[in-house]
């Protein structure tokens, strides 16, 4: 952040969004730190700052900050000489200085009027009203009708917008979406890297670890933890990780898959299905897990998830997992594999096969993005084809809530292992082919 800072100080950058958590000092480093800087140290006390944020108290909050900064005997021993404090204008709401420099507090609904070098827009939009269409609307549109004429010098006045995401059409996704030529810094809590932050000056996260978590001083592993659990997969996608889903679900839709208290009569095929991930929880990281979901239908069409085994695991835990649930499900099963690419992924076919003889073995390789795979049993689950058997509270606490939780998320969510299963039951039960070790 800090270095951003400094290069829409340099005039390298007049356009700057920044994603991060909160609780990572977001405001007070753009909003307290960075203008008494440039006051001071950088000598630049004629700067006009005009602080914004969805509610006054938190601009009035970073705006005595300043001022008891800029006060401060030892800010005025080193730059008291330039940053001398006016008695006429020294207010919480707006301080000045003798260079004719100040920083004022406003709100989007009362910044008419007022004009600065600087406009800090700090959080526009609060968590409690981030699903409100009209108030996500309100913000957008003061953003493009209003905030561009609040600029001093439109060529060289800096707009700093620093936030956590909260929907995907808040005012991060508007400026994303729309191109409006900010310069985006995204810090998300643990490290994706799939979604490295790269910026004008080159990249912007230090981290290398997927899962390596972003501020382990202040918000260790256990904390991190915690909070996700209590808040949630959609605020820890948006507040977290920056990457906000439609809480209604991208390409499934939550309320598609419906409660069942007992499995239908009649005769029906199941299949459970494996996405498999070979690697272990590391200590601060968040990989990817290994899935066996159980699924069956009928001839009424209905496909029952009838429930979701998912771990961390080495490979050898993995293949333990695999022949133990077999042994559970039964030869009347049919056990779902997807090949992967290369003579690695024949060996390992091959070993399944061997290891799973006597069961019905079904393994194919992965055609096709993530997303076009899934596509045919969205259409199920959209058509109202698709139930969860749920015997009580207990089946909902272990494994359909964090199921539902992915598959909302889907794709922008962190993971997509249960969206894979259940994508490739819901095609081989609809398909269905039994490859053996010829077909390979």
């Amino acid at each position: 952040m800090c270095e951003h800072l400094e290069a829409v100080t340099a005039g390298q950058i007049s356009r700057l969004l920044i994603n991060v958590p909160p609780g990572t000092s977001k405001s007070t480093v753009t909003g307290v730190f960075w203008p008494m800087w440039e006051w001071g140290p950088r000598n630049m006390p004629s700067m006009r700052y005009i602080g914004v944020a969805h509610e006054q108290n938190l601009g009035i909050r970073d705006n005595l900050k300043c001022r008891r900064l800029a006060s401060s005997p030892w800010y005025q021993r080193l730059w008291g000489d330039r940053v001398a404090m006016t008695r006429d204008q020294n207010e919480k709401l707006n301080f000045e200085n003798k260079a004719t420099g100040f920083r004022q507090v406003a709100t989007p609904g009362n910044i008419t009027g007022r004009r600065g070098d600087r406009i800090i827009l700090d959080d526009p939009l609060s968590a409690e009203n981030a699903n409100s269409e009209a108030e996500r609307e309100r913000v957008n549109l003061w953003f493009r009708e209003s905030l561009p004429t609040r600029l001093n010098n439109p060529d060289r006045s800096a707009i700093v917008i620093v936030m956590q995401r909260l929907h995907e059409r808040d005012l991060s996704g508007l400026i994303l979406s729309e191109r409006l030529g900010y310069e985006h810094l995204m810090l998300p809590m643990r490290y994706e890297p799939e979604r490295t932050c790269v910026t004008m000056l080159g990249a912007a996260d230090w981290r290398s670890a997927p899962g390596e978590l972003l501020f382990p001083e202040r918000f260790p592993a256990k904390v991190v933890d915690e909070l996700e659990r209590v808040m949630g997969a959609y605020a820890t996608a948006g507040q977290h990780q920056q990457r906000p889903a439609p809480r209604e679900g991208g390409l499934f839709k939550r309320a598609w898959f419906q409660p069942i208290g007992a499995i239908p009569a009649g005769a029906r095929r199941t299949v459970r299905a494996w996405d498999l991930a070979a690697t272990r929880k590391a200590s601060g990281n968040d990989p990817d897990w290994t899935v066996g979901i159980r699924i069956s239908r009928g001839n009424d069409g209905l496909f029952i998830i009838e429930g979701v085994h998912r771990f961390r695991g080495s490979p050898m835990e993995v293949d333990a997992a695999i022949r133990g649930m077999a042994a559970l499900d039964g030869t009347s099963v049919t056990i779902r594999l997807t090949q992967d690419p290369g003579q690695a992924g024949k060996a390992q076919a091959d070993t399944f096969l061997r290891a799973l003889a006597g069961y019905t073995v079904l393994i194919e390789p992965a055609t096709g993005d993530k997303a076009t795979r899934a596509t045919p049993a969205a259409v199920q689950a959209e058509a109202g084809n698709v139930r969860i058997l749920a015997s009580g509270e207990a089946d909902r606490d272990a494994w359909i809530g964090p199921f539902l939780d992915e598959i909302s998320l889907f794709p922008a969510g962190a993971h997509d292992d249960q969206v894979d299963a259940f994508a490739d039951a819901v095609n081989a039960l609809a398909l269905g082919s039994t490859y053996s070790l010829a077909n390979l």
